[in-house]
């Protein structure tokens, strides 16, 4: 019975943690999908060399 007990305890600790994670990676998603609209979007750092220097 108390191999029982320990096996539904780490059962339940291990889906405690893997909704806490989902939640986690659905704020992320939310997070990611509510900048996507901003009118001044990202900046990149991108190659300096892709243009030529100004004259």
């Amino acid at each position: 019975m108390y191999e029982y007990e320990i096996y539904r305890s780490t059962s339940a600790e291990l889906i405690r943690r893997a909704d806490a994670e989902r939640e986690i990676g659905r704020a992320r998603r939310a997070a990611r999908r509510s900048g996507r609209h901003d009118p001044e979007g990202k900046v990149s750092q991108g190659d300096p060399s892709r243009f030529a220097p100004a004259a």
